[in-house]
């Protein structure tokens, strides 16, 4: 019997909106401050999945420039209905201390791949809208409403507001239809109608150890909700945080065509001291449907690793993503921008053909024009390895190797000059927003050579090396705990996870550029 594998999508995947069009199933996740804007996955068997497509690919569709460490997409909502997408999204624009400026929009299209509509405006109550197709063709959206009052409780509710297609933005009362239960913090509102109840699913315990889903019924769309007796539905074992998926909630459902339910949702594995590396990912579980109409999960409440897949074809994906020769036209699809649109003049691949050039830019603590080409770590165990072609003239220029999790950690082994020693290469960790260099000096490199770069992950521990012939490795810099570079370890709750890649910088505003002949990403061991 085919088995799901937990995580399906592994690394920085949250806050899963899952769905079915005839027999495709489509994964959209959180894509916060990194662009193009969520990720929507493919599958045809919920065993295989394959990044299919971004939404927001226009900063007329979604623009960053500015927004905060977490901020920018927060759980998006995919639906279907009557041959069309609909894609409901908040672009988050601060989000420390009492206020939370989150601003909801809408974007439709005709095709999963596109092209996607510019941005309808919804509202700015509060954050995980989701849109609901009602059976009668009304549409209804829901998200939870922020509430920044002093002594009042910050998540206030779930919002009910209808939908009007014709005039484009929301109309009619506004209605608070569920305040939660006794595990607070309620949020990331799904609806479903089935056998005549309406079922209000939501996340609640907030998103780290204590996270739940929480489920809901009523004969009428505006309420009362009736908790499930056995709440939560989903929930994690923290008594064995060593072999289970934590963090288990924000879950949405899906159902198969011959009639099976699984629920997608968010999870978090931790490595060492609670601390999650690769950042919240997302698993699927199967569930039944009790006699008196409930949803259970099957072998649950607490998530499985493996579960029990549909009775589907199998559904083959390449996976082609361990190296990347830049020799084409354009990125592969599974590099992302800080912040920035892919369509700017800060980076190139054909100024050299069959090289990545990036143009140096801001600081690491920039929030606006950063030079990086990132990609998710989804691994636990892996090797990196770029190599560079570039002469800095001056110690405000640098670029290399990229470990990063936001503008407050992030880990580089870089090269750049010096003025007694000219070109050369040092490792620089931004820990708790804290410069520091690791080296007690930077090690002199030849000039006009290309330098190779490589970074080993051991789970939480990092080691760097470098060389000036491929193959030839030379160890730099102690091994590092990256255990910093989490959403576990800082004053500030945060939501993304680990990247990996390609940086410049040049801080006198030159635009010096480094050229990269390729990266590799390699899984060394299995995720454990």
């Amino acid at each position: 019997m085919t088995k799901i594998q937990n995580p399906i999508l592994s690394g920085y995947h949250p806050d899963p909106s899952i769905l079915r069009v005839k027999n495709d199933y489509y994964i959209a996740v959180s894509t916060f401050e990194w662009f193009p804007g969520v990720q929507i996955y493919h599958s045809k068997d919920l065993v295989n999945w394959e990044l299919l497509t971004y939404p927001l690919t226009r900063s007329s569709q979604l623009n960053m420039i500015g927004n905060p460490n977490s901020g920018g997409v927060w759980a998006p909502c995919l639906s279907y209905s009557n041959g069309k997408f609909y894609l409901i999204y908040t672009d988050v624009k601060s989000r420390k201390g009492a206020f939370k400026d989150t601003h909801n929009y809408l974007v439709t299209a005709d095709d999963i791949e596109g092209p996607w509509s510019e941005p309808i405006y919804l509202n700015s109550s509060g954050f995980d809208p989701s849109l609901f197709h009602d059976d009668d063709g009304e549409k209804w959206l829901v998200n939870m409403i922020w509430d920044h009052r002093k002594g009042n409780h910050s998540f206030a509710g779930i919002a009910l507001q209808e939908y009007s297609e014709e005039e484009k933005k929301l109309v009619g009362p506004i209605r608070n239809i569920f305040k939660g239960t006794e595990l607070g913090l309620t949020e990331a509102p799904h609806l479903y109608k089935r056998n005549g109840y309406y079922y209000l699913l939501t996340a609640e315990g907030g998103t780290e150890y204590n996270h739940a889903a929480t489920m809901a019924r009523s004969t009428s769309l505006f309420g009362p909700y009736e908790v499930d007796p056995t709440n939560p539905i989903l929930t994690s074992d923290q008594s064995k945080k060593s072999d289970q998926l934590q963090k288990a909630g924000h879950g949405s459902l899906v159902e198969t065509q011959n009639g099976e339910w699984y629920m997608a949702h968010l999870c978090g594995r931790p490595v060492v001291d609670d601390k999650c590396i690769l950042g919240r990912e997302t698993a699927i579980q199967k569930c039944y449907w009790t006699e008196d109409d409930w949803i259970r999960i099957e072998g649950g409440p607490n998530p499985q690793f493996e579960v029990e897949a549909p009775d589907l074809p199998v559904f083959h994906i390449q996976d082609n993503k361990e190296k990347d020769d830049f020799n084409g036209n354009q990125l592969a699809r599974y590099w992302n921008a800080l912040r920035r649109t892919l369509d700017g003049n800060w980076y190139s691949l054909t100024d050299w053909p069959g090289y990545l050039r990036l143009y140096g830019e801001e600081s690491m603590a920039s929030g606006h024009q950063q030079s990086m080409i990132m990609r998710r770590l989804e691994d636990f165990h892996v090797e990196l390895e770029t190599a560079i072609q570039f002469e800095p003239e001056h110690f405000q220029q640098m670029a290399g190797l990229m470990i990063y999790y936001d503008t407050e950690d992030h880990v580089y082994l870089r090269v750049t000059h010096h003025e007694e020693i000219g070109k050369c290469i040092g490792i620089i960790e931004t820990k708790y927003g804290e410069y520091d260099e690791l080296l007690e000096k930077d090690i002199a490199l030849p000039d006009e050579y290309v330098v190779f770069l490589k970074a080993v992950i051991d789970r939480h521990i990092l080691q760097f090396y470098y060389g000036t012939n491929a193959g030839d490795w030379h160890r730099i810099g102690e091994e590092i705990d990256i255990g910093h570079l989490s959403d576990d370890d800082a004053d500030l709750i945060r939501f993304t996870g680990t990247f990996v890649g390609m940086s410049a910088q040049d801080l006198s505003g030159q635009r010096k550029h480094a050229d990269f002949d390729y990266f590799r990403y390699k899984k060394i061991k299995d995720n454990k």
